[in-house]
C-alpha cells in the first residue's frame, strides 16, 4: 500500500501550478452541469410528458387571462344606463 501512495505523490509533483489550475476550473464545470442535470431529472420526474404538461399549463393561463377579461369588461358594463322612451 506504501507504493501506491508514493507512485501518486511523484506524479502530482511533475503537473505544473497551470495544469492544476485547468483542472480545477474543468471539475468546477463539470460539477455546475452535473448540478443543473440534475435539477432538471428532479423538475421533470413523475412527467410522462413534458410538452403536454406544457400546454396543458398555457391552455390554463389562457382561460385566467380570459377570465380576467371578462370579469374587467363586465365592471365596464355596469356604468350603462337604461333609457326609456315615455
Amino acid at each position: 500500500m506504501g507504493l501506491c501512495s508514493s507512485c501518486l505523490k511523484g506524479s502530482s509533483s511533475t503537473l505544473s501550478p497551470a495544469a492544476l489550475v485547468e483542472d480545477s476550473e474543468s471539475r468546477r464545470r463539470r460539477q455546475m452541469e452535473a448540478a443543473e442535470k440534475r435539477r432538471q431529472e428532479n423538475e421533470n420526474r413523475g412527467i410522462r410528458d413534458v410538452e403536454r404538461l406544457r400546454r396543458q399549463q398555457q391552455r390554463q393561463l389562457d382561460i385566467e387571462r380570459r377570465q380576467e377579461e371578462a370579469i374587467r369588461d363586465n365592471n365596464q358594463s355596469t356604468n350603462l344606463k337604461w333609457q326609456t322612451n315615455a
